[in-house]
């Protein structure tokens, strides 16, 4: 009996032996731990566009101010009010201003009758002369009389005409059809024109069209045109999107802090008036598009090995250079791998590290690729590109390397800041 217990235990541990040997070889193989973040690369569409704040305008708008001085009587125009050309705003107290304009007029009456005195005397002393009872030198002088009282007139009819214009400036009218966008002074309010022009309102022309000024950086200004189309979006209509067109490029920069940025002016249709003046604008100015091109990560662009990848990098480049005598074409493949690999794993001799970044007039960019194996060594290749945006860039060709749609880029590290995102 305990022979035959030994026996069937024995058998169990066998039954028990063989299926862990078979689980052991059916197994799957442990998961690889990536090193690195990829991207893909596809095809499809890219917009490139140049991103600006701005603030809405209108087109035209015009100071209203006034040339004299007084209180204001009386205030015909508010707020928002819509104004014809040459209807009355307000009207100044002009007590002060017609006073001046009777003093006026009367120092005009005074050289009137200093005139015709001066006249009739002249006239008198010619008939004197004729009979010799003056000389010619009293007639001289009597001419002269007569001219200074007739200047004297003179300066006092434009006198004259200096009070009449101030009596009518005291009446403020609108010089545009336009709409009232900002209001100074109340009734009752003294305004001084001695040392400037008070700003008493602020016309629009026509608030149907808007325009928006943005500042853009000297390095996008180079890809801005007019015609290029603009959409935009502002904080009131958060879920409507607006279009617009740029209008004009303005040579005249700014700098502020070390920043050099030009002005470009968007024209913005708003019939309907939903748009307001000093609205934010938060612009996207459309450079260039393309329906259907072979697409890369931009951040696969950026993406640089570091010393211990650049030695793994030198490694496998020697590990896959041809022996010598053997004239394959596997070998002369693996030369071109192994010579790019060499060239982003180590410094060429020559190399100032900006110039040779230069082909042909295009910038050259490395991106690569992740290698075979658990290493998982980067493998490099040069690309040049053409537009970009934030997220995909356009791949316009491959100088060495092999890189097509479906490729898996290395955008950076797999324990990088923010690399689970």
């Amino acid at each position: 009996m305990k022979r035959r217990t030994q026996a069937v235990a024995a058998a169990v541990l066998l039954v028990a032996a063989a299926a862990a040997a078979l689980w052991w070889q059916q197994r799957p193989p442990p998961k690889q731990i990536d090193k690195y973040r990829t991207v893909l690369v596809d095809r499809g569409p890219i917009t490139q566009v140049v991103m600006a704040t701005g603030t809405l305008q209108p087109v035209t708008t015009v100071n209203v101010g006034t040339q004299v001085s007084g209180t204001v009587l009386e205030r015909f125009a508010d707020f928002n009010d819509r104004v014809k050309r040459g209807q009355v705003l307000l009207r100044l107290d002009p007590a002060n201003l017609q006073a001046r304009l009777r003093q006026a007029l009367a120092q005009a009456a005074s050289a009137e009758a200093g005139l015709a005195l001066a006249r009739a005397t002249l006239e008198r002393n010619r008939r004197l002369l004729e009979q010799n009872f003056i000389s010619a030198l009293a007639l001289d002088q009597n001419q002269r009389e007569f001219d200074a009282a007739r200047a004297n007139l003179e300066v006092a009819r434009a006198q004259v005409d200096a009070a009449q214009t101030d009596v009518n400036n005291s009446v403020i009218r609108s010089p545009i059809d336009g709409v009232v966008i900002r209001r100074n002074v109340d009734v009752g309010q003294t305004v001084a024109a001695n040392f400037q022009t008070p700003e008493l309102y602020l016309l629009a022309r026509d608030l149907r069209e808007m325009q928006i000024h943005t500042n853009v950086s000297e390095a996008d200004v180079g890809m801005v045109k007019a015609g290029q189309a603009v959409r935009f979006t502002v904080d009131a209509f958060p879920d409507a999107e607006f279009e617009g067109q740029v209008e004009q490029f303005r040579l005249n920069s700014t700098t502020t802090q070390g920043v050099v940025t030009y002005n470009i002016i968007v024209r913005v249709d708003n019939s309907d008036e939903r748009l307001k003046p000093g609205m934010t604008a938060q612009t996207r100015i459309v450079l260039q598009s393309k329906p259907d091109v072979l697409r890369v990560p931009t951040a696969s662009l950026r993406f640089q090995p570091d010393d211990d990848e650049r030695k793994a990098m030198a490694v496998a480049a020697a590990a896959t250079a041809p022996r010598a005598g053997d004239k394959s074409a596997a070998p002369v493949v693996a030369a071109a791998a192994a010579a790019s690999a060499a060239s982003a794993a180590a410094p060429v001799s020559g190399d100032d590290g900006v110039l040779t970044r230069t082909r042909g007039g295009q910038r050259v960019f490395r991106v690569y690729t992740v290698g075979p194996g658990p290493a998982q060594v980067p493998q490099p290749h040069e690309v040049t590109v053409g537009i970009s945006n934030t997220r995909y860039t356009e791949l316009a060709s491959v100088l060495s390397g092999s890189v097509k749609a479906g490729d898996a880029l290395i955008t950076r590290r797999a324990d990088a800041p923010g690399a689970g995102r």
